[in-house]
């Protein structure tokens, strides 16, 4: 079933990465406005739309908007995709990627970004390699790499520069699960000895004046 009002979506994962190959799924994110009337009642409408076949995930925007200021990586890349790789981008979408860096903060990005990465280590650490091994450690080291940069530059580059550099790593990671230990351990000193470019706080005055925008666009009086 279509989901109404949608502010932006696009292609995001492998794809977007460059790290997609034959066999990949294609995964789309995006976010969409609820009606506003449909807040005030006792039953709150869905927060979050997930379909396969193909792949899609819609956030609505106040549950997006909770996901980003708290760094969450994955809601993140809708902010910063390529422009070739929306598929929806409204006014109001366009207005989000305008305020994108509101959402940053120096701690919440360290803690989200490592704290996916280690996610990422733990299901490989003690466990037989697998077909899923070379993937999480391609992911393991994307995450370390692209937080590290939005830490430290306050901008996030969703194409990687040299996308073979990862696969070549998660190769290593899946013929030993143990090589991806020294990487971890990298990654988590030069967050450490690294100054932030981005606030101690997310700039949450911005992001609720936009947030109330969208309700204002989708507000119906009754009978009008």
């Amino acid at each position: 079933m279509p989901v109404p009002n949608v502010l932006l979506s696009g292609i995001v994962g492998s794809t977007a990465y460059g790290l997609a190959h034959a066999g990949s799924d294609v995964d789309r994110l995006g976010m969409f406005a609820a009606p506003t009337e449909a807040l005030h009642g006792l039953h709150r409408p869905k927060e979050s739309h997930v379909s396969t076949a193909p792949d899609r995930t819609l956030h609505e925007a106040a549950k997006w908007c909770r996901l980003a200021l708290g760094g969450n990586p994955t809601a993140m890349e809708l902010a910063w995709l390529p422009p070739e790789l929306y598929e929806v981008r409204t006014p109001l979408g366009d207005e989000l990627i305008g305020l994108r860096t509101a959402f940053l903060s120096a701690k919440r990005v360290r803690d989200a970004y490592l704290g996916y990465a280690t996610q990422q280590f733990r299901r490989l650490e003690g466990r037989e390699a697998d077909a899923r091994t070379a993937k999480h450690a391609r992911h393991l080291k994307r995450l370390c790499h692209q937080g590290l940069e939005l830490y430290t530059t306050g901008h996030l580059t969703i194409r990687l520069d040299n996308p073979q550099e990862y696969v070549e790593f998660g190769d290593r990671v899946a013929a030993d699960p143990t090589a991806a230990r020294p990487l971890l351990a990298h990654y988590e000193s030069a967050f450490a000895e690294s100054r932030p470019a981005l606030p101690e706080q997310p700039d949450e005055a911005a992001v609720e004046a936009w947030l109330r925008h969208v309700r204002a666009q989708f507000y119906a009086t009754a009978g009008v």
